[in-house]
């Protein structure tokens, strides 16, 4: 159980205080409601920017990270489709330094051409070395518009294209910035050896006076149910042959998303799922093969990814996905077989609160989701799963006219 008290500035900064004696640390998470489902089709990848940007000073802080190591803290950021988080441990001493460097850059980040220019170069760079010359780097630019058709989650949070980034002009970051890194867009989440008294002290004390932005009128458009399978072959320099599957699912904030996070480690999590145990064990059809769930706030995809043996066509390898797959459309998972991810699940959870930053994490996200007691409610919601939700769930999603499938040909092969 993760204990937490909760607070809200009049700048709609909503604070929540974790509270835990047995450590020294401190853990400072702020998530920003925006992820790059916000951005404009014509301009993506903003949201990826800002995580490098948010490093590259403000109005009283040249260098962040020189800052923060100086009192013995580290720290760090990701960006999703959903959320832009920045996170932090640091002495629960100093934890006073992490709300200044926080609130200095929510305030009042730099607008440094030099800082942007070296900021996208650093961000092109990435594109072109994750994304572009890695081997399979590019299978979410591929998959990501194949699977999606309206909603804004058909371009990666790197971005639609690099020329994005390339033209993004200053005019465009600071309009980026104002719309979304503003108090009532944000959730501020302090753990550790803390005192609520304090937290309250030091919000008002650094955030305080930081104005209230316009309010983010998120209105996406919904992606319409996918009625005819989908299908795309490329080629590239890669070792291995691999097939991609995607199939549309319930949102992240549904107690239906969970069956099907379940449901996909009946079918691919580990090596004694159904797909490892049947097409890498005993058929020795693929080399590996594994399913997981996207866990995106709005509706997203449960995957199926394996890479083929050599010697093994395309056809053979996806007929006998198929076969599995349908043979739990048809039967259903075992009770034993449910139990054992049903544990799998709640033991990750367990283990996933003993670090302290992942426990402030995870209150952010159950916060800006509508619930910031999730992660406590997460374990009995597994646990009340039941065969027949599971089943009804595999009829639902594991259906041929919701699947994209895409083929990497390896040229080698």
């Amino acid at each position: 159980m993760i204990e937490f008290e909760q607070f809200e500035l009049n700048n709609g900064l909503r604070v929540i205080v974790h509270q835990d004696k047995s450590t020294t640390l401190a853990a400072i998470n702020i998530l920003y409601d925006v992820g790059s489902r916000d951005e404009d089709e014509n301009k993506t990848g903003f949201a990826h920017l800002f995580e490098h940007l948010m490093f590259g000073g403000s109005k009283h802080i040249d260098n962040y990270d020189h800052v923060l190591q100086k009192v013995g803290g580290e720290n760090n950021a990701f960006t999703t489709p959903d959320i832009t988080n920045y996170y932090m441990t640091l002495p629960a001493v100093n934890l006073e330094t992490g709300f200044w460097l926080e609130s200095d850059r929510m305030l009042s980040l730099s607008f440094n051409p030099e800082v942007l220019e070296v900021q996208r170069k650093v961000v092109i760079e990435e594109f072109n070395q994750r994304y572009l010359n890695e081997p399979y780097g590019d299978v979410w630019l591929k998959l990501r518009p194949l699977a999606y058709r309206e909603h804004p989650y058909r371009w990666a949070t790197i971005g639609k294209e690099v020329s994005h980034i390339e033209q993004a002009k200053m005019e465009d970051v600071k309009n980026f910035f104002n719309l979304f890194y503003a108090p009532n867009n944000a959730v501020l989440v302090v753990a550790g050896n803390v005192e609520l008294g304090n937290v309250k002290r030091l919000s008002e004390k650094y955030f305080g006076d930081i104005p209230r932005g316009e309010t983010n009128k998120r209105a996406l458009p919904a992606e319409p149910q996918q009625l005819k399978e989908r299908f795309l072959e490329t080629e590239a320099d890669v070792p291995l042959n691999a097939v991609h599957k995607v199939f549309h699912m319930p949102a992240r904030a549904t107690n239906e998303y969970y069956v099907a996070d379940l449901l996909s480690d009946l079918v691919g999590r580990g090596k004694s799922s159904r797909l490892y145990d049947q097409l890498v064990k005993k058929d020795q059809l693929f080399n590996s093969i594994n399913a997981y769930v996207t866990g995106s706030f709005d509706p997203g995809l449960m995957v199926v990814t394996g890479k083929l043996n050599k010697s093994v066509d395309f056809a053979t390898a996806d007929n006998r996905i198929w076969e599995v797959i349908n043979d739990m459309v048809t039967n259903g998972p075992g009770e034993v077989e449910l139990n054992k991810v049903k544990n799998q699940a709640m033991t990750s959870i367990e283990f996933g609160a003993i670090e302290l930053l992942n426990r402030a994490m995870n209150l952010a996200l159950g916060a800006v989701m509508g619930n910031v007691d999730l992660a406590n409610q997460e374990s009995k919601i597994i646990e009340r799963i039941t065969k027949k939700e599971i089943h009804a769930m595999s009829r639902k999603v594991l259906k041929r006219e919701n699947c994209s499938t895409l083929y990497y040909k390896s040229n080698a092969a």
